[in-house]
């Protein structure tokens, strides 16, 4: 691992404190090729949040896993994103300069003059779009290459989370302002119905990439002989993720009133905190149950790998996604998904293979009956929790960082070494 040297605070580098990511145990081999040696290139992320902001997600996690194997192969990375009030606001983790700067709106202003500042320090930049763009491409210097992440499309979540006139002001952004700047911009997300909703929705000119998420290597951390599959009395369903408005988890745990007559032993493994906690809570008690759902709140890796192994199902009733780290999250531990067939999704559940698709016509309930009906024979089981595995590792964050060092690569004109595509799309 290169760490940075410590630089006077007012600059673009800080004081090492050496701190660890947190990051699941990791246990199988690595690829040969995790991409062209970076030593030297300076180059900055730029995302919304940090992984250890109460908020976070996956792209959160994504920002940050890319950024560490861009680290371990040599370059010089600073993480630009915003800051909750118990956090620093400069520290270094991995060798990564974590640079925090305002809150939840105010980060973008803040970030763009701290660029605008130290545009000479850096030759590449990542400017990941969570709805609302930095708009890095107006302030660096030109010869400074600019990478876009988008995962997706957040025109649902604007009219989730705001009145109309702030909701169509966010979706103008977004669209006809984003595709603007970022028009000769290297694009990258996350999944090919992602891609396709960016042209048709969001109108995007620039050429798009697919950089798949990736996941822990090999079996997850768990003790030996503790990964048997399924050990909660039959149906147990499992929800993993953030509690938040999009990602619909009353719906989940509604799943144990309807579906309580049909199967008496049913139960709801919620894993998980956020702002929709409470609202979650006081569903359960006013439904009556709290005996057929749990409320584990976040937990360990361990833990949460656990429960999640000894559950049947892995249902999500989110109304959006990039690509659904949960799912695949889930598929490595044998687990299958039922989950709506939205844009992500869709790609990242093989619909009757590793997982179940909510059709047209069904609800959430009539899909989740369908899967258990299939899963209730052993035999039937047993190969979807095997095809759950054998896809699932395809994707790990080693293929998916060298897959951006590749195109980290190209974008300066340095050597790529050989393109392994195991994690890229390219547009076809």
């Amino acid at each position: 691992m290169v760490f940075q040297k410590a630089r006077p605070a007012a600059g673009p580098a800080a004081v090492d404190t050496a701190q660890t990511a947190p990051a699941p145990a990791e246990a199988r081999e690595v690829p040969a090729d995790l991409g062209p040696r970076l030593d030297g290139i300076r180059m900055v992320m730029i995302n919304w949040r940090d992984p250890w902001q109460s908020t976070a997600g996956g792209a959160e996690e994504y920002a940050w896993r890319i950024s560490r194997h861009l680290a371990e192969l040599g370059a010089i990375v600073t993480f630009l994103t915003s800051r909750e009030p118990h956090q620093a606001r400069v520290e270094t983790k991995d060798g990564i300069v974590i640079r925090r700067m305002g809150g939840r709106f105010t980060v973008y202003p803040r970030v763009l003059a701290w660029l605008a500042l130290w545009r000479r320090e850096y030759q590449l930049a990542f400017d990941c779009m969570n709805g609302i763009p930095f708009l890095s491409r107006l302030v660096l210097r030109r010869r400074t290459r600019v990478v876009s992440i988008v995962h997706h499309v957040h025109d649902l979540q604007f009219n989730a989370y705001f009145p109309r006139p702030v909701a169509w002001l966010g979706r103008f952004v977004e669209s006809v302002v984003a595709s603007w700047v970022y028009r000769r911009c290297t694009t990258v997300t996350v999944s090919e119905s992602s891609r396709q909703a960016m042209r048709r929705k969001l109108g995007w000119r620039a050429p798009i990439e697919i950089i798949h998420n990736g996941g822990v290597r090999g079996p997850v951390s768990l003790r030996e002989g503790s990964a048997v599959p399924a050990s909660y009395p039959f149906p147990a369903l499992a929800s993993l993720g953030r509690l938040v408005v999009q990602k619909r988890v009353t719906q989940v745990a509604d799943l144990a009133r309807v579906l309580g007559d049909e199967y008496p032993d049913l139960r709801v493994h919620v894993i998980g905190r956020g702002p929709e906690g409470e609202r979650l809570a006081e569903q359960v008690e006013r439904d009556g149950t709290g005996a057929r759902v749990r409320l584990h709140g976040f937990l360990p890796e361990e833990d949460k790998n656990r429960i999640l192994a000894s559950c049947h199902l892995h249902v999500t009733a989110s109304e959006f996604e990039g690509w659904g780290l949960t799912v695949v999250e889930a598929a490595r531990l044998g687990v299958p998904t039922v989950a709506y067939d939205v844009d992500g999704l869709r790609d990242s559940v093989r619909d009757g293979e590793t997982g179940w698709l909510v059709r047209e016509g069904e609800t959430l309930a009539d899909t989740v009956a369908r899967a258990l009906d299939e899963l209730s024979d052993p035999r039937r089981a047993e190969a979807v929790r095997q095809a759950c595995r054998a896809w699932a590792s395809r994707f790990t964050w080693e293929a998916s960082g060298a897959d951006m060092a590749r195109l980290v690569a190209r974008e300066l004109g340095l050597p790529t070494g050989p393109d392994t595509t195991a994690g890229r799309k390219a547009e076809k």
